[in-house]
C-alpha cells in the first residue's frame, strides 16, 4: 500500500508559491524567464493590434458605404400610419372622453393639444421654415440648398387649423359639445402619397357607431387637405425643422354625445384595410362628452 503523502504546512505552501513567483535559481518569473515574457507580450500586443485594426477597418468600410441622410434598408410599410390627438390611447382602443361641466377634465384635453401644437406656433414656423413653397406641387429637392447642408421645409402654421388652432377658442371646443381632434399622418422617407399632384391626400371621417349623435363634421384646413408641398420627407438630418401637415376635425355632438369614429387619409397610394395593422392609413377612436 502506497504511503500517504505528507501534509504540507501553511508555511511550506507559502514558500512554494513564492518560489513559483520568483525562482532565483533559474531566474524565472512565474515559470518563465524575462526573455520569454517579452516574446509572449509582443505576440499578444501584435495579435490584438491586428484584430483591432481589422475591426476598425470593417466598421469604417461599413460607415463609408452608408448614406447618413437615407437608410439603405428600411422596413417600409405600404402605407403610413395615422394618429389622433388628444392621444388618450388605452390598452386596445382610443377613448377621448371628457366632462363639459368638469373644468379639470376638459383642461386635460386642451393641455395635450397645446403641447402637441407648440412646434407649429406661427412665429416659430416663420422663423425656422421661411421658404416660400409652391402650394399644390410636390416639393422635390435633389440638392442640399438649405442652411448647413440641409433641405428646405415648408411651414405649417398653427393658425391654418382655424377654429381648432386654439387661437379662436383656447378650449378647442372641449368646454362644450364641439370638440376638435387633430389627425397626423406618420412620416416615411421619400414617400409620395399620390402619383400626381392635382389631387391632394385628404382626411375623411365617418361615424361607425352613434351616427345620430354627430350633427356636423368640419375640417381645417379646408376640405381636410394635406397639401402636396409637404411631401416628400427627406429625413431628420436633411430636414431638421420639418413638421408634419395636420388636419383638424371638429365634431358637433348631439343626443347621447357618444360616437365611434374612423378618420382615414384618402389617397390612391394609401391603403387602410390591413387587418394586422389597425393604424395603417386610418385611426379609429371613441369620442364621448359627459355632462
Amino acid at each position: 500500500m502506497a504511503a500517504l503523502k505528507e501534509k504540507r504546512t501553511c508555511g511550506q505552501r507559502c514558500e512554494d508559491f513564492g518560489h513559483f513567483v520568483w525562482d532565483s535559481d533559474e531566474g524565472k518569473f512565474m515559470g518563465r524567464t524575462p526573455e520569454k515574457w517579452v516574446y509572449i507580450s509582443l505576440y499578444y500586443v501584435s495579435f490584438y493590434a491586428v484584430m483591432t485594426s481589422l475591426f476598425s477597418l470593417a466598421i469604417w468600410t461599413l460607415m463609408y458605404t452608408l448614406d447618413p441622410y437615407t437608410p439603405d434598408y428600411q422596413d417600409r410599410l405600404a402605407s403610413p400610419g395615422v394618429m389622433v390627438w388628444p392621444d388618450t390611447y388605452g390598452e386596445e382602443v382610443i377613448e377621448i372622453t371628457y366632462n363639459t361641466s368638469d373644468k379639470a377634465s376638459w383642461m386635460k384635453m386642451t393641455k395635450i393639444l397645446n403641447e402637441f401644437l407648440e412646434p407649429y406656433n406661427d412665429t416659430k414656423q416663420l422663423e425656422c421654415n421661411n421658404y416660400n413653397c409652391t402650394k399644390g406641387k410636390y416639393f422635390l429637392q435633389k440638392h442640399f440648398l438649405g442652411p448647413d447642408h440641409t433641405k428646405y421645409s415648408c411651414p405649417f402654421l398653427q393658425s391654418m387649423l382655424g377654429p381648432c388652432s386654439g387661437f379662436e377658442d383656447s378650449t378647442f371646443g372641449y368646454n362644450c359639445s364641439m370638440p376638435c381632434v387633430i389627425i397626423k399622418m406618420n412620416r416615411i422617407i421619400n414617400y409620395l402619397p399620390t402619383n400626381r399632384t392635382d389631387v391632394a391626400p385628404y382626411v375623411n371621417c365617418t361615424v361607425l357607431e352613434g351616427e345620430g349623435n354627430v350633427a356636423k363634421i368640419e375640417y381645417f384646413p379646408e376640405n381636410g387637405n394635406m397639401d402636396p408641398s409637404y411631401f416628400p420627407y427627406y429625413g431628420r438630418l436633411a430636414q431638421p425643422s420639418y413638421v408634419n401637415p395636420l388636419v383638424a376635425v371638429r365634431f358637433s355632438l348631439v343626443g347621447a354625445k357618444h360616437a365611434k369614429i374612423q378618420c382615414r387619409v384618402v389617397s390612391e397610394k394609401i391603403s387602410y384595410e390591413n387587418y394586422h395593422d389597425p393604424y395603417e392609413g386610418k385611426v379609429i377612436f371613441h369620442l364621448k362628452a359627459l355632462k
